[in-house]
């Protein structure tokens, strides 16, 4: 028999416990260094972020050197005429208009005019090459590497929050930075969504929340630096480094995971992260956009990951783990459903037992695991993430969706499993289609927990 905890283990994932720790010494190490600072001692060259406020202690004697005139913005967008004037508008009461560079990736909508009348920089393609294509056109067009210092990489769905760059962009004052992810947050309200439309928005939140403080805040610590991931919705990397990342090889069907690797795979230097530098994004607002999307986005990693060969690094220990967590908790919850229905049946139904094969599967599964044994080890941890996430982000509503996320979880560890035999058996274009969008108002307050 499978004891609980193990099974508990695996639901609140070996990752999220060790990287968790390694957040928590670096949460340390800052609050230690602020506490000296304020005290008169010097800072360490690192800048000391205080997670939950938009506020950046760092060495008087050490300016921030890059402003939001040094900042390229470039937006890849297919058909999105009905969220870039927003999106847009939103970014250039942060950055200068003349910073903003929008491409067009063969749209067949109003995507250009609409981008044009705002006064921005506009370019199209001649095809729809795919969002990677489309990027590395456009910064080779645009001549960004000559002109910019940096440039972020961002969505056309997506608002940047006020406090963003006032908290990322001194990361890159340590030189060994090269690239900044934003810290994501779903926007639901203002978009009338319907039931389901909240529900994925809620448990993409939710994931979110686990995977950015419990696992990339740990990650991106200056000591022990390796994310697997730079997100493209909201992304800043240094200029100097992107000849030397290879934005659009061929047979994968999204940048950003790519992007990544290369970062760490050719030593190009680290990635910084905090979650004070806040956008807000659409996620799907249907079932199926949400399937399409996590197939895009697994099979998106499994496809980088089958590119770039293992090496003697950090970076290649903490990705082995990660997948190898992965693929153990995605099997079990697709197995979880099976399980379950093999011990529920005979305890409702008298005398299923008496038919010889349901007999001998029951008993094969009994000895592994029992009602008490799910409800302990899965159920409820899981339910305890949900409290644990309504908390930190001060929203009551996640606790309306509890009973919901684990099914979400199942369906998205099919997916995981789906995508593995199929990033070895077929190559992508590259190519998209944007989910159905929905025009949003301005971006929300950001809640206290990622200020």
């Amino acid at each position: 028999m499978i004891p609980w905890w193990v099974l508990a283990i695996a639901v609140f994932g070996t990752n999220f416990t060790l990287w968790g720790l390694i957040g928590l010494m670096r949460l340390l190490e800052t609050s230690t260094r602020r506490w000296w600072w304020h005290r008169g001692g010097v800072a360490s060259p690192e800048q000391d972020f205080l997670v939950g406020r938009h506020r950046v202690q760092r060495r008087r004697d050490r300016p921030v050197r890059l402003g939001v005139a040094d900042v390229a913005v470039l937006m890849a967008a297919h058909n999105e005429e009905r969220v870039i004037v927003d999106s847009i508008r939103a970014i250039t009461a942060l950055v200068p208009l003349e910073n903003v560079h929008v491409v067009s990736d063969g749209s067949t909508d109003r995507t250009v005019e609409l981008a044009e009348a705002t006064g921005v920089n506009v370019i199209s393609t001649t095809r729809n090459v795919g969002k990677a294509g489309a990027l590395q056109e456009a910064i080779r067009r645009f001549g960004l590497v000559d002109r910019f210092a940096v440039v972020m990489l961002l969505d056309a769905d997506t608002h940047v929050e006020p406090g963003y760059f006032r908290a990322a962009l001194p990361l890159f004052d340590d030189p060994g930075v090269v690239a900044v992810a934003g810290c994501v947050r779903t926007s639901w309200r203002d978009r009338a969504l319907g039931p389901v439309g909240k529900l994925v928005a809620f448990h993409r939140q939710r994931i979110y929340t686990m995977t950015q403080y419990l696992l990339k805040f740990g990650q991106t610590w200056r000591r022990v630096n390796a994310t697997h991931i730079v997100p493209g919705f909201a992304s800043m990397y240094r200029t100097e480094v992107l000849p030397r990342i290879e934005v659009n090889p061929p047979g994968l069907v999204i940048e950003d995971f790519n992007m990544t690797f290369e970062v760490y795979q050719k030593r190009l230097g680290k990635v910084g992260f905090t979650p004070s530098a806040v956008a807000t994004t659409q996620d799907p607002s249907g079932f199926g956009d949400y399937v399409k999307q996590c197939k895009r986005w697994a099979l998106g990693l499994w496809q980088t990951v089958r590119r770039h060969p293992p090496r003697t690094n950090l970076f290649t220990a903490m990705l082995a783990l990660l997948l190898l967590e992965m693929l153990a908790s995605s099997i079990m919850l697709v197995l979880l459903p099976l399980v379950a229905l093999v011990l529920v049946v005979p305890a409702v139904f008298d005398g299923v037992l008496a038919i010889p094969v349901v007999h001998e599967v029951h008993d094969f599964v009994a000895g592994f695991a029992s009602l008490e044994t799910l409800l302990f080890g899965v159920v409820i941890p899981d339910l305890v993430l949900t409290c644990i996430v309504a908390v930190l982000q001060r929203q009551p509503r996640f606790l309306l969706f509890a009973c919901f996320f684990l099914a979400l979880r199942v369906l998205d560890a099919g997916i995981a499993l789906y995508a593995i035999p199929a990033a070895w058996l077929s190559s992508s274009s590259g190519r998209w289609r944007s989910p159905d969008r929905r025009p949003v108002g301005p971006a929300e307050p950001t809640t206290a927990s990622t200020r």
